[in-house]
């Protein structure tokens, strides 16, 4: 596993992830301040709550908890029956109250997994205000950000490659995504990831050291692989690796210390005095059968539903991953329809390789209508139509509009099957082929599918190929 580094293969790593996922939620964790993470104006949501000032109470945003707890459900985490909220406490620009209000000893979720990937638990926290330091000898601090509902997701130290990392993150963002709960936009930093990488030569952890400021998947298996490597060399060069907090640095792809690595007793811990306790299963709307009924088809659950609806790993995948949901909604409107494999398959490679690359062409397309998608794909299982003509047909459904069946008809498209007709067209192009005839009579088979080719021309691809190569065949013979 390590030998891309050109090391010793009796190191191994242990990764363990922690990440946070701003919710979606219409006001702050803890005051009525507006939740807007796209908010361009600095310190236009904020108030006296939110900024830290003397005096003032928070309140509990019960829907930042209820999505806690709905994703919980869905990895099959426990529920917290007894559960409360705490001060974390730490000085920094940041942070307006000098301490901030997190979950300790007792999260919303204990457990669960994603991946296969364990997990030690799921709290709910606010999240902090953003710094800006490239001001020169000063900085700046937006408080927009401050007290939005922040999810954080622990797993276990059990990952063992990046690559596995990054699929775990991967699934989370699906199930977020999903779930309603959070649209986990690295780019904008709705969801951010730090990683806690350690190599050891036995069973035991080595020292853990952890990685911030990933923002990308990219990121998270380059800043990975980059400090297993570290590590690596450190210890081969008879030192000791520092337990420590270290920056991504994205242009030069290389970690970075910033600080000594905080322990859980450097931050003081303690019960938060102005929060009630909560003991979920006393309140209702928190039950877990009620917000299962809430949760949708989680990523996994569609990604085997398709495939055991006869779809290739891949393109399940592609229709898994449309968050966006335009693909992936045609798609399931044809399942919803039609239990025919064959229709089903023809419809994902239709709208992968041709719906997608009108798109990305920038065409102007109409409304899709999914019910003459699907005569679509049955008039081509009916061999009416040839998979060329389709694609004709297609093109014009998307950027027109119209009836597939009179698109056919208008533009010669319907598939010709008459063997009389074909006969015809068979001997015509024979006797304008003669040299290439005389070369397949003489064994040269490739000069059949020039004929076919020819018959197709004359056509413009309305006769069927399968129909034509039997006839051609036949004619030869004689």
């Amino acid at each position: 596993m390590l030998e891309c580094f050109g090391m010793k293969e009796e190191y191994s790593p242990t990764i363990g992830l922690e990440i946070h996922a701003e919710l979606k939620t219409r006001t702050k964790m803890f005051c009525s301040s507006p939740n807007d993470p796209d908010e361009k104006e600095p310190n236009i949501n904020i108030c006296p709550v939110c900024t830290g000032q003397p005096g003032t109470l928070p309140t509990l945003n019960k829907e930042a908890i209820k999505s806690v707890i709905k994703i919980g459900i869905a990895l099959g985490g426990e529920i917290a029956d007894f559960t409360e909220f705490d001060r974390k406490n730490y000085f920094y620009p940041d942070i307006p109250k000098g301490y901030q209000i997190s979950q300790y000893k007792f999260p919303l979720v204990k457990g669960g997994k994603v991946n296969d990937v364990l997990l030690t638990r799921i709290h709910l926290e606010e999240d902090t205000a953003k710094s800006f330091h490239e001001k020169g000898d000063y900085s700046l601090v937006d408080f927009n950000r401050a007290g939005i509902p922040l999810m954080e997701l622990v797993t276990e130290p059990v990952i063992k490659s990046a690559e596995e990392a990054a699929g775990f993150a991967k699934e989370l963002q699906l199930l977020l995504r999903y779930s309603g709960v959070s649209d986990a936009d690295m780019e904008k930093g709705h969801m951010r990831i730090e990683a806690n990488v350690s190599v050891s030569k036995n069973s035991n952890l080595g020292t853990k050291v952890e990685v911030k400021n990933l923002n990308s998947f990219r990121s998270v298996e380059k800043a990975i692989n980059f400090e297993i490597k570290r590590q690596i060399e450190t210890l081969e060069r008879g030192e000791e690796v520092a337990p420590e907090t270290r920056g991504w640095d994205e242009i030069k792809e290389k970690t970075f210390s910033q600080r000594v690595k905080e322990e859980s007793h450097d931050y003081r811990y303690f019960p938060e005095p102005d929060l009630p306790k909560l003991y979920i299963s006393q309140i209702p709307e928190f039950s877990k059968e009620n917000l299962e009924k809430e949760l949708p088809e989680l990523p996994w659950q569609k990604r085997k539903r398709y495939i055991d609806l006869g779809l290739k790993t891949e393109d399940a995948e592609f229709f898994v991953r449309d968050t966006d949901r335009f693909y992936s909604d045609l798609f399931q409107k044809i399942t919803e329809v039609s239990d025919d494999k064959e229709i089903i398959r023809l419809a994902s490679n239709y709208i992968i390789s041709d719906i997608t690359g009108l798109v990305k062409s920038g065409a102007d397309l109409v409304d899709i209508q999914w019910k003459y998608f699907v005569e679509l794909m049955q008039m081509i299982k009916s061999k009416k139509i040839s998979s060329r003509g389709a694609k004709d047909i297609l093109s014009i459904m998307l950027i027109s509009g119209g009836n597939p069946e009179e698109i056919a008809k208008e533009k010669k498209l319907l598939q010709v099957s008459d063997e009389k007709e074909l006969e015809i067209l068979i001997k015509k192009v024979i006797n304008s082929n003669q040299k290439v005839t005389e070369e397949f009579k003489g064994g040269k088979k490739t000069s059949l599918q020039f004929l076919i080719g020819q018959a197709m021309k004359e056509t413009r691809g309305s006769a069927n190929p399968k129909v034509l190569k039997e006839l051609f065949e036949k004619e030869l013979r004689n």
